[in-house]
């Protein structure tokens, strides 16, 4: 794989010689002189891969990397050590670089290999989350946002498990993904449940598996997603929902990987992060009695908070022009835009549904916008009266009509999806699998 590569150290031989040697591999190659330099063009720059010394004046290689990766997570790192400093080289790659070379380099060749790898490791990642469902971003340039994402990539390279919390629609999933891409496990299967869509019994069975003729239905053996998850990232959405008497069926699980499934007697041990999410107060669940101490304890070895909307007011705009762009392209309408007096629309709207309803807006306005620049009155923010919907386009299809229904109930509910289903009139896992077929999962 060719690749774009941003190499950085502040003496000027040494830039020389890794542009040099890269460049002669096919590879796009910027020098920069220092970590400053180098945080500049990753703000205005998409890159494949940073090479950087981890000992500059000003900002060094270990800042570099963190804010390098909360700009680009996807971006694969290799910092250059001199003799004597292997220990900080090593605690760099618990942040997520993926190699080091040490100083003096004895050649181009191992440069390029390691390159090389680094490079081919992305193009796995891409492909592999691509296959699931498509990891995205996680835009931040608000500070709120911006230290979340920093604990984030600390965490990211332990087995440590995470539990996110948040409101609805703040990208608790994406979340999951960057903790999983930033892991040793990035290779490893990611795998997702949604423990509200599921009942009960059928949430035992869809998390452990189940053998032939374990209950009516069951027809042949199946494997549970934490066997799906051996070797990679289990991640629990909606943890708060799962019924008192099966979470300590899953504290089991947890403290010792190990299980049968329904109706076996075989015990699996599986090698599995977790990373679980609510959106739901878990402390008052607990003196509710509808959640178990000792599991909160278990799923918050780190606990991540994720800011409402409203908290990261920054990000608005960043993230109002990228789900544009989604959409756009999307609707084959690559160009829209959005004008002055929608940026100043949206900065000023509160979004109770967060990221998600800020798509919704941004996916309703590219689909009934008659022009190519949206403005404010495009937009339709607030609330939707009951029993009103968004006029369809003329000659709009019954997919997109549905989609626009689907789009303006969550709306109307501030992003909550079970208000949504009974406001649609249908069941949740409907709901579920609708906004899988129209694409409008988190």
């Amino acid at each position: 794989m060719k690749g774009r590569v941003l190499v950085v150290d502040d003496e000027e031989g040494i830039r020389s010689f890794l542009v040099e040697a890269l460049a002669g591999d096919g590879h796009e190659v910027v020098a920069a002189e220092d970590g400053r330099a180098a945080l500049a063009r990753l703000e205005r720059e998409a890159f494949h891969l940073l090479i950087t010394d981890l000992r500059m004046p000003g900002m060094d290689g270990m800042e570099l990397l963190g804010k390098a990766r909360g700009l680009q997570p996807d971006l694969e790192v290799i910092v250059l050590t001199a003799h004597g400093t292997v220990e900080t080289a090593v605690e760099a790659m618990r942040r997520g670089a993926y190699d080091y070379l040490q100083k003096p380099l004895s050649g181009p060749d191992e440069l390029r290999l390691v390159a090389a790898r680094a490079l081919e490791r992305r193009r796995l990642l891409a492909t592999h989350q691509g296959s699931q469902a498509g990891a995205e971003e996680l835009v931040a340039r608000d500070p709120a946002m911006r230290a979340v994402l920093e604990l984030l990539d600390r965490a990211a390279p332990t087995d440590a498990t995470v539990l996110l919390s948040g409101e609805s629609g703040t990208g608790k999933e994406l979340a999951a993904r960057r903790l999983h891409a930033g892991s040793h496990r990035a290779a490893g299967p990611f795998v997702p449940v949604n423990c509200a869509a599921l009942s009960a019994s059928l949430l035992e069975s869809e998390l452990l598996g189940h053998e032939k003729g374990a209950f009516t239905g069951a027809l042949a053996q199946r494997r549970g997603r934490f066997e799906l998850a051996d070797g990679g990232t289990l991640f629990l959405d909606e943890v708060s929902e799962i019924r008192p008497e099966l979470q300590a069926k899953l504290l089991r699980v947890l403290q010792e990987r190990r299980f049968e499934r329904v109706g076996g007697a075989r015990t699996i041990q599986v090698d599995v992060r977790i990373v679980a999410a609510t959106n739901r107060d878990l402390q008052a669940e607990m003196a509710a009695g509808r959640f178990r101490e000792d599991l909160f304890h278990r799923l918050a070895v780190i606990p991540v908070r994720l800011p409402a909307l409203r908290e990261r007011p920054a990000d608005v705009p960043a993230l109002a022009e990228h789900l544009l762009r989604r959409a756009a392209a999307r609707l084959a309408r690559p160009d829209l835009r959005l004008a002055p007096d929608a940026l100043a629309a949206l900065g000023a709207y509160p979004w109770p549904g967060n990221v998600r309803e800020l798509g919704n807006a941004l996916e309703r306005a590219a689909i009934l916008a008659r022009e190519d620049e949206i403005h404010a009155a495009d937009l339709l923010l607030g609330p939707i009266p009951d029993g009103a919907a968004p006029a369809a386009p003329a000659g709009g299809t019954l997919a997109e009509l549905e989609r626009q229904a689907i789009v303006a109930a969550l709306q109307a509910e501030g992003g909550h999806r079970k208000r949504a289903a009974a406001r649609l009139g249908i069941g949740l896992r409907t709901l579920y699998d609708k906004l899988k077929a129209h694409g409008l999962g988190e």
